[in-house]
């Protein structure tokens, strides 16, 4: 009856990451319609120049991320030796996503005129809530799981202050692109509005991703050390606590994992005249 229960757990556990991975599905259909849009239009030369700088600048940061992830390889190998080499995928992930980030935080104003009155969006126009909570809650989680491990003595200092300053920084790099995205007035000409609408929504699901997958991993790995560490010990019953410790950790993981592939679809640029609709 326990490994039933066991089983049950486990499979319900898993239930959030499936929830998670469907709400990122919709978030590309949200993609496709926003491209299309613009795809459909005859952006201004001003929006046509928009995009072009946009691209450019985000093909700038994340060369930046790849280069301070091999920085990264390179230091681990200095400081750690051969016991880096599983360090090297993390260090390399960890570069990759901050070069994301620090694209959409940084993000030049388009340089056209405002709408006058001046309107903003609202940031549930740009993304869902869900995924915005869910990036929130998963980075509180993060922190609240490195700092448990480490008051446990299952880490130790260093771990645990680079378990927690990640995540930490990468949802408030998140939280400000978010902010700037909800901040910057509607353009005046209606040619250029769909382009804005794509910017903006491709900036909001850009640092939402890349926090959340940065807050994820960690946490993921966090969780599967505790449940295998509490399993190991001796208790008179059954002890479902490991179970659930470890389900949590696989379903963080794997949720991390899809996030990450939808993060992939969302940094190609927004681009205008291509056929409307395409992926």
């Amino acid at each position: 009856m326990g490994r039933l229960i066991a089983v049950v757990l486990f499979v319900a556990v898993l239930v959030p990451g499936v929830l998670l991975g469907r709400e990122w599905a919709r978030a590309g259909d949200r993609r496709a319609v926003a491209g299309g849009s613009v795809e459909l239009a005859d952006p201004t030369a001003e929006g046509t120049a928009a995009l072009a700088a946009q691209a450019a600048h985000g093909r700038r940061w994340r060369r930046l991320g790849l280069f301070l992830g091999l920085a990264g390889i390179v230091g681990s190998v200095v400081a750690l030796g051969e016991a880096s080499v599983f360090l090297w995928v993390p260090v390399l992930v960890l570069g990759l996503l901050a070069g994301v980030l620090l694209a959409e935080v940084t993000r030049p104003r388009p340089r056209w005129a405002p709408a006058q009155p001046v309107r903003r969006p609202r940031r549930a126009e740009l993304v869902s809530p869900w995924l915005v909570w869910t990036m929130r809650g998963v980075v509180v989680g993060a922190v609240v799981a490195a700092v448990w491990s480490w008051s446990a003595g299952e880490l130790d200092a260093t771990v645990a202050g680079t378990a927690v300053a990640v995540p930490l920084v990468a949802g408030l790099l998140a939280e400000v692109a978010l902010l700037r995205a909800v901040r910057r007035p509607l353009p005046a000409t209606g040619a250029d509005v769909p382009v804005d609408e794509a910017l903006r929504t491709w900036t909001a699901h850009l640092a939402t991703a890349a926090a959340s997958v940065l807050g994820l991993l960690p946490l993921g790995v966090l969780l599967l050390a505790a449940g295998i560490d509490l399993g190991d010990r001796i208790t008179e019953h059954f002890d479902l606590l490991p179970v659930a410790l470890v389900a949590a950790g696989f379903s963080a993981l794997l949720s991390g994992l899809a996030v990450a592939v939808f993060l992939l679809t969302w940094a190609r640029p927004v681009r205008a005249g291509a056929r409307a609709l395409a992926g």
